[in-house]
């Protein structure tokens, strides 16, 4: 099964009711940093951390003086715009005395599914993890609405994790794992420590008695495990509310393990190749050698694009001879393809007039 210990991406989900004392809207300053503690100890043993957490809401309500029980959907976003920044901060200030940069990355549901957003957003965490950031990603609930939310950060980890290219995923949680019933209410009811697969029976399970709330249940644990597993990412529940948890599920803290199927590598090309393009792109001989020993596809080596293609839509890609040599997510329109096509990544800004990405298809979004 999977380990914490040979994961070399790990997105970390932290509940809202991790960070926030429910009765005060305070801060966990303790627990916040013993979790600072576990990041820390994993970025020293090489590994990359993204945090999905959730917070905003909780804090931003207590600061306007909102009462207790359910908000509008405009009071909901309003304290998410007033909360958000204290939770950057919170982050930033834990992390920072161990010399630890941040981010705020702030996504809904429409820029996971959207393939041109997605590209973006991939792009961005690559390039804050390239840097050595920690990105504190939340959803952002000051312009999602609900045909464009998420509604839990238990999607939003998995989502994030996939997007990423994690190899484990891991959920704080109220409970130590996935049980056959709620065990709050259940006594004979048992913890699941290792799931191959999500079967129709666990989904049962998780939608019946087991489910813990309506957003942020069982329910949703095991939609984020699916998600997580396809994409090639382990994906384990534990209880959170420990000292350093990540320390804790290293020790051997009960916890339900999900299989990955595969890894995240693997599981993207698959991902890939299951599309159908939508255009072509023509390549010389130099391209064709540079593609086949593992290298992006620059302007430069494209003699010309056919299709009504957009960025980030899958294209082919062929030789002179009309050989089909790889298929990938394109970054540039189709016109813009070709009005770029044989010049150097050095020109783009000028003849498009911005400064656009360096290749065309990148060798991470390519199948051979």
């Amino acid at each position: 099964m999977a380990s914490l210990k040979r994961a070399k991406r790990i997105v970390i989900k932290i509940g809202s009711a991790l960070l926030v004392d429910t009765k005060t809207g305070a801060l966990r300053g303790d627990w916040l940093k013993g979790l600072a503690r576990d990041v820390v100890a994993q970025k020293k043993a090489g590994k990359d951390v993204l945090l999905v957490s959730s917070g905003s809401i909780a804090l931003g309500r207590r600061v306007l003086g909102m009462p207790d029980g359910a908000l509008t959907l405009e009071q909901s976003q309003a304290a998410a715009a007033v909360g958000q920044i204290r939770l950057a901060r919170a982050y930033e200030e834990v992390l920072a005395p161990y010399n630890i940069k941040t981010a705020q990355v702030l996504l809904t549901l429409e820029d996971s599914t959207d393939r041109r957003r997605y590209l973006n957003s991939r792009a961005t965490l690559t390039t804050l993890i390239g840097f050595g950031v920690v990105p504190i990603i939340n959803e952002n609930d000051t312009v999602a609405t609900d045909e464009i939310r998420f509604g839990d950060n238990d999607r939003l980890a998995a989502q994030v994790a996939a997007m990423a290219g994690a190899d484990v995923l891991i959920l704080l949680s109220d409970v130590d794992g996935f049980y056959t019933g709620n065990p709050k209410v259940d006594e004979t009811a048992k913890r699941i420590d290792h799931i191959e697969k999500i079967t129709p029976e666990l989904e049962a399970m998780a939608g019946g008695a087991l489910s813990l709330s309506a957003n942020g249940g069982m329910k949703t644990k095991i939609m984020a495990a699916k998600t997580a597993m396809q994409s090639g990412c382990a994906m384990a529940i534990m209880l959170g509310d420990v000292d350093q948890p990540l320390k804790a599920l290293a020790d051997g803290a009960a916890c339900s393990w999900f299989r990955a199927e595969g890894d995240p590598q693997t599981a993207r090309k698959l991902w890939i190749a299951a599309m159908k393009p939508k255009g072509v792109l023509i390549v010389d001989a130099g391209a064709a050698r540079a593609l086949k020993h593992g290298k992006s596809l620059l302007p430069a080596g494209v003699t010309t694009a056919q299709g009504a293609f957009r960025r980030g839509d899958m294209i082919s890609i062929s030789d002179l001879s009309g050989n089909e040599l790889a298929r990938g997510l394109v970054n540039y329109d189709a016109d813009e393809v070709n009005a770029i096509a044989g010049r150097h990544s050095s020109e783009i800004k000028d003849i498009l007039g911005y400064p656009g990405r360096a290749s065309l298809v990148h060798r991470d979004n390519m199948v051979m």
